[in-house]
């Protein structure tokens, strides 16, 4: 995978390099930018956006909501030190190595991501925000990695200052090299100011102490504040734009995860529907799955976050699997359970129903002025009354005791908030009202370990949980995976015409 390159070989890569240059034709297209863009990739994006179905204009709208939203702090603080100047840092991801010279695939920062769409390692946005005759203005600033022919030729292409502009719309671009310089150069012309950056968690650890953390010793009586709060209060809430790609990569994940359970078969492999899984998703447009799948089965499904996914899935047993895709930066999340036979047993199913109605019922609640936390409550109090009834609960318990005991049956919550992170906008309360524009997951699940010698005898070794992703509208909720089927009638069915 990581190649030693030396002597007469490296001497023809540089040939080949010097043919590019001799012959601009051949690649001035694929050597402007470091990602997709309109003029490389006309397959994916239009003219004026920046990633697949994300314009210039809709960027800049994020990098002006969030310039408001600082500024606004000024009238809602109490304290008298606070300055009309504020300048915001917002850094990329780093590339991370699993071992030397070879790295791991890199994903950006995606709140660098959502404000700029610009998908290079070792970025950094930064945003002048003061105010002018009462009214807030600001200025954007884009330091990205130094073009650089040797590293790109091992570690690929680069916009440079050149070409991020044209890219990102973003005018003031200048070299990361050179944060450093200018920072010092801010520090000169404001004397006070506030400053937003996330110093407890930071992004980029070498970039945050070789000069952000410098420069924040610089200024003794500086106020930081953390902006990502705020860029997460914007993301919560999904634009139209945003939608259709967030509908795009939930019908590729459904739509995958049905070939899936299509091409299950008592004693498969669960690595092999891992596989399976990431395959059906790349080919269908995703770029990547959007986190290690859980291919869980038999009792392996009441680990919550099983992903070893390397054991055998039995002719008698389920089979859970949690999984989900990216596409062009938003991601699914779905979870289907069935059995690898192609037909339920009697206590599979009646398991599996109990929590096919507890889902059923909590995406009803998934309305305007509801929120995650009151959903989950209910989901508590439906399990509860739904184990009960298969004899697993007693039936004495009521209220908030047969709540606790339904927490130890679902240890997990009902769902969380998603978007261009699996557990997006992770700094937003689940006590949140919904909103229009919002998706969440709905993900009740039963775990009945084998070693649990309370519950009845054939319920024990089944883990079920059943996870839609869900937009919540101005008309109720819409169901974004139901391309995946989950009514044991149709699972039973589309196993069958294996």
């Amino acid at each position: 995978m990581a190649l030693s390159v030396r002597g007469s070989t490296l001497k023809t890569l540089w040939k080949l390099n010097g043919f590019l240059k001799t012959f601009p034709a051949c690649s001035i297209a694929v050597r402007l930018f470091g990602q997709p863009a309109p003029q490389t990739h006309p397959h994916l994006l239009n003219t004026g956006e920046v990633t697949p179905g994300i314009s210039k204009e809709e960027f800049e709208f994020r990098r002006n909501k969030l310039a408001n939203i600082i500024s606004a702090h000024d009238a809602a603080s109490t304290r008298g030190d606070e300055s009309k100047n504020h300048l915001v840092i917002i850094p990329g991801a780093p590339v991370t190595y699993m071992s030397t010279d070879v790295p791991y695939v890199f994903r950006q920062n995606t709140d660098l991501l959502y404000l700029t769409g610009f998908q290079e390692p070792n970025s950094v946005l930064v945003l002048e925000v003061g105010r002018e005759n009462k009214k807030p203005v600001y200025t954007s600033f884009l330091f990205v990695p130094k073009k650089d022919e040797k590293r790109e030729l091992w570690e690929g292409l680069r916009s440079g200052v050149e070409n991020a502009p044209k890219l990102t719309g973003i005018e003031n671009c200048q070299n990361i090299d050179d944060l450093e310089k200018y920072l010092e150069s801010y520090l000169r012309r404001n004397r006070i100011f506030t400053l937003w950056c996330d110093y407890a968690r930071p992004v980029n650890r070498e970039l945050h102490d070789g000069v952000i953390s410098k420069f924040i010793q610089q200024q003794r009586h500086l106020n930081i504040y953390n902006p990502i709060r705020r860029v997460q209060g914007i993301r919560i809430k999904k634009s139209e734009a945003e939608i259709r790609l967030v509908k795009q990569s939930t019908k590729i994940g459904a739509q995958a995860l049905t070939e899936v359970m299509k091409y299950s078969y008592p004693g498969v492999n669960e690595a092999h529907l891992y596989a399976k899984m990431d395959f059906e998703c790349r080919v269908r447009g995703a770029e990547m799955l959007a986190y290690p799948p859980v291919v869980a089965g038999g009792n392996r499904a009441n680990t919550i976050h099983y992903i070893s996914n390397n054991q055998l899935v039995h002719d008698s047993e389920l089979v859970l699997m949690d999984a989900g895709c990216e596409c062009h930066g938003y991601v699914s999340d779905v979870t289907r359970t069935w059995p690898v036979s192609g037909k339920f047993t009697e206590a599979q199913r009646e398991v599996y129903e109990a929590v096919l109605r507890v889902q059923k019922q909590c995406i009803q609640c998934c309305v305007a002025k509801s929120s995650l936390d009151s959903i989950f409550q209910y989901m508590l109090k439906q399990i509860g009354l739904e184990c009960q009834k298969l004899g697993i609960l007693p039936r004495h318990l009521y209220g908030a005791e047969l709540s606790n005991q339904a927490r130890m049956i679902c240890p997990h919550h009902i769902g969380h908030y998603l978007g261009m992170d699996v557990h997006d906008t992770s700094l937003m309360s689940c006590s949140l009202d919904l909103e229009p524009g919002m998706v969440v997951t709905i993900e009740p699940g039963i775990y009945l370990p084998e070693n649990n010698l309370s519950i009845p005898e054939k319920y024990r070794g089944m883990g079920v949980r059943i996870e839609d992703d869900v937009l919540i509208t101005s008309h109720g909720p819409e169901v974004l995976t139901s391309l995946c089927p989950k009514e044991p009638d149709d699972i039973e069915a589309l196993l069958k015409s294996r």
